[in-house]
């Protein structure tokens, strides 16, 4: 009965712990985590679906060509075959190993570049946002709520964090965003190149000084989500994290009256920003 309570008591815990896990990991990377994050956009659910395909045709090829590995070692050891073939060609063997990897690479092609299609950019947008690289950190646009609509976001010290901030993740301000809104995301860059990145929307952008790159996304479930500049980009390339927070419809708009009247006509002073990555040192 002891025994009984006791495996019941761990199932439990383990259950706790991998729920909280999966919660977690969609959101953010944790400790030991091996595959992608959760998906929580079209586009990350089909980056998922096409990795899933890759995954095992990989595996058939490896298994195929280990196993003929074997096969070939085993049975034409020079023990058996103390005279070895001069075979110089097979027509059929040839025409085989050149049809089969053009079928495979098609077979990828294929949906690889429909992904890369569906990913780049969408007709349907219904709101913009622009996202500019710093040295080390950005400035968010909203050029829907007015020309003069931007604000930085600097990572936070851990000095400032509060109770569940991650470190080296949470910023001070969030690029809000509304849940099931088709977003246009216009990335780039003041300095040199960086790359905005947030794995759980399978959205990767790089920043290019003179050039506006462009890309989009749809949240389907609210949250914070936090990303991180993935491209070198200098000294504190490790210290430019991105958070998005994704919110209902009704509080995107409560969020949109508000930044209207805190961001209108408030250029960002990149002075303050880079006094604040200075305060580290």
């Amino acid at each position: 009965m002891m025994l009984k309570t006791r495996l019941t008591a761990l199932a439990a815990f383990l259950t706790t712990i991998i729920i909280g896990a999966g919660v977690a990991s969609a959101q953010m990377p944790t400790d030991w985590q091996v595959n992608f994050q959760d998906a929580h956009s079209p586009t990350m659910e089909r980056i998922l679906d096409l990795n899933d395909i890759l995954f095992w045709i990989c595996i058939a090829i490896s298994v195929f060509v280990m196993g003929l590995m074997a096969y070939i070692m085993i049975r034409f050891r020079r023990k058996r075959n103390p005279t070895p073939s001069k075979t110089s060609h097979h027509s059929l063997l040839e025409v085989i190993w050149t049809v089969v990897p053009v079928i495979l690479l098609v077979a990828i092609a294929v949906p690889s570049l429909r992904l890369l299609y569906f990913m780049d950019r969408t007709d349907e947008a219904e709101m913009t946002i622009k996202a500019i690289g710093n040295q080390w950190y950005w400035t968010y646009e909203y050029p829907d709520l007015g020309e003069d609509v931007s604000f930085d976001a600097v990572m936070l010290q851990e000095d400032e964090l509060e109770e569940g901030q991650p470190r080296l993740l949470a910023t001070d301000e969030s690029v809000v965003v509304p849940v099931d809104t088709n977003i246009r995301l216009l990335v780039t860059a003041n300095d040199v190149i960086h790359a905005w990145t947030i794995p759980a929307f399978g959205v990767k952008i790089d920043g290019i000084p003179g050039r506006t790159n462009e890309g989009w996304f749809r949240v389907d479930t609210e949250g914070v989500y936090y990303g991180q500049c993935s491209e070198l980009c200098g000294r504190d390339h490790g210290f430019m994290p991105i958070q998005v927070k994704a919110v209902s419809k009704e509080e995107y708009a409560e969020w949109a009256a508000y930044a209207q009247e805190e961001y209108a006509g408030d250029t960002p002073d990149p002075d303050v920003a880079v006094a604040r990555l200075e305060s580290t040192e």
